[in-house]
């Protein structure tokens, strides 16, 4: 029996592991490598963490509903902080609980939501053109 050959929806699925992969990896990065440069220091992990959502929804639906579901999540996990819940879970004896916190932010802000916009432009702008064009779409009109 010959080997099985991945499909285009298999190659693709792999090719958005590996892209959020790299997408954690650089906000993990982030993170760990300060600058003093609060672009780089704060907003650029802000930014990637909304492009990975992109990326974990983007081997199933398309672009746009990617982009949107990443940006309704983000805010909604922004808004969530005005509820100062993710802030007194800092408080908790338990481990995961305080991982969890920080991982959803304690407190509120106009520019992560900003930075939220641009990560999720960038990377749909980015998957939108890694896509090859039809034929019809190269030709010049008449």
């Amino acid at each position: 029996m010959p080997p099985r050959t991945p499909t285009t929806s298999q190659r693709t699925r792999a090719a958005w592991a590996i892209c959020l992969a790299a997408i954690i990896a650089m906000g993990l990065l982030s993170r760990f490598v300060h600058t003093g440069f609060i672009v780089f220091d704060k907003y650029l992990g802000d930014a990637l963490y909304a492009a990975m959502v992109y990326a974990m929804f983007r081997p199933f639906v398309g672009t746009a509903m990617s982009a949107t579901v990443a940006m309704v999540a983000m805010t909604a996990i922004e808004l969530f902080q005005l509820t100062l819940i993710p802030a007194h879970m800092l408080a908790s004896d338990h481990l995961i609980v305080r991982i969890t916190a920080r991982l959803l932010g304690t407190s509120f802000s106009f520019p992560d939501l900003l930075a939220y916009a641009i990560g999720i432009a960038a990377i749909g702008l980015a998957d939108r053109g890694s896509r090859p064009r039809s034929p019809r779409s190269l030709q010049c009109p008449p």
